[in-house]
């Protein structure tokens, strides 16, 4: 158990002070007060406090985080100026979070979830310029008899160009485009005799492990890979080329996960892979124990995660004080206190019950289901 939970914790703490740092960054930027910087939530374990009177600390739940602004009752909420006014002299209400502009209370919002795509992207980084990437084209070796690959038309020797319209660089792309696929039928694009030949392909689910011994569901079309002519093509890259396949990786990485929530919305999508603190701390031990380099892109994809799903629009959630901030634009005043803690009711109902479903999937998968 030890050896899950010690690299989760050390995941979680990278991930959740990068996007908190986000927040602290431009709140000292635009002169906000921050009181406390905490990583965790609950009882404090140890912590300081800087020059500028923040109390930066760590507390004993790690499933989070936050940073809390100077005055702030309820730091995002706008509707109660006058009260404000009357509570702290002119020194003080420079400090104060609810009376910036519009524009930077939404930066210092929003760069939380940044910090976490640009952390994504500087691990990504890092990977490619010291191990390098692989580009070595895919081509089957073999199809199976009888399977969905046979059955569709892909033959010995084809070489997968594309799937999903999203291009295959290397084996390694194989795998995760059919993995990421939300749709009953996956398109390949192929190479065959210098013909380019379009195939779709309805794969085959079935209960399997991943290679972590996770139990999981695969879509399998039955064919197996090799390598273009024999030939590894494994190549460390310069900053600029390294720099544009890491953004692309978070972009690739951010648009298949809102597909696959959109499909698991709309019904079409497979619910039970979703996973909560358990699964991903087990999984996080797991990969650790493959090196430091597996353990990086796992706190990459972790770090993404983070950013996009606080971008969503609901309240107690980044994207939910941006969806404010947007009809505060839009009516030139915020929404009433009770319109907010309206909102609020209903964003705690949804997390609280995206929470207790991602459980319920770890522990089934944990066999107490």
């Amino acid at each position: 158990m030890l050896d899950f939970l010690l690299p989760f914790i050390i995941l979680i703490l990278v991930v959740v002070f990068i996007h908190e740092y986000g927040h602290y960054y431009f709140a000292k930027k635009y002169g906000v007060g921050v009181t406390d910087f905490s990583i965790g939530f609950g009882k404090e374990i140890f912590g300081w406090n800087d020059k500028s009177g923040t109390r930066w600390k760590i507390c004993w739940i790690p499933l989070g985080g936050y940073v809390k602004f100077f005055g702030d009752r309820n730091v995002f909420s706008q509707s109660d100026q006058e009260e404000i006014l009357k509570k702290y002299n002119e020194e003080e209400r420079k400090k104060l979070f609810v009376l910036k502009p519009l524009y930077q209370r939404s930066l210092i919002v929003a760069a939380g979830p940044i910090a976490n795509f640009i952390l994504a992207i500087f691990i990504f980084l890092f990977i490619y310029m010291f191990s390098g990437k692989d580009f070595t084209p895919a081509v089957i070796n073999e199809v199976q008899k009888d399977s969905p690959a046979q059955i569709a038309g892909l033959k010995k020797n084809d070489i997968i160009l594309e799937i999903d319209n999203t291009k295959v660089k290397s084996l390694l792309d194989v795998s995760k485009l059919i993995t990421m696929s939300t749709s009953e039928y996956i398109d390949f694009m192929i190479s065959r005799s210098d013909q380019e030949i379009l195939f779709k392909i309805k794969p085959n689910i079935v209960d399997t492990e991943d290679n972590l011994g996770n139990k999981i569901k695969k879509k399998m079309i039955g064919i197996q890979l090799g390598a273009y002519n024999n030939e590894v093509n494994h190549v460390k890259l310069g900053p600029a080329k390294a720099l544009f396949y890491s953004v692309n990786e978070v972009y690739f990485v951010t648009t298949s996960s809102l597909k696959y929530l959109m499909s698991i919305l709309f019904g079409s999508g497979d619910s039970s892979q979703l996973g909560g603190p358990i699964r991903i701390a087990k999984v996080t031990g797991q990969v650790a124990e493959f090196g430091i380099l597996p353990f990086l892109s796992m706190m990459a994809y972790i770090s993404i995660s983070l950013g996009l799903i606080n971008l969503f629009p609901i309240p107690l959630l980044d994207g939910g004080h941006l969806m404010f901030y947007g009809f505060e634009k839009i009516l030139g005043r915020p929404l009433s206190q009770k319109t907010q803690e309206g909102f609020f009711r209903i964003g705690m109902f949804l997390i609280l019950s995206l929470m207790f479903f991602a459980t319920f999937n770890d522990l089934k998968d944990l066999g107490l289901f």
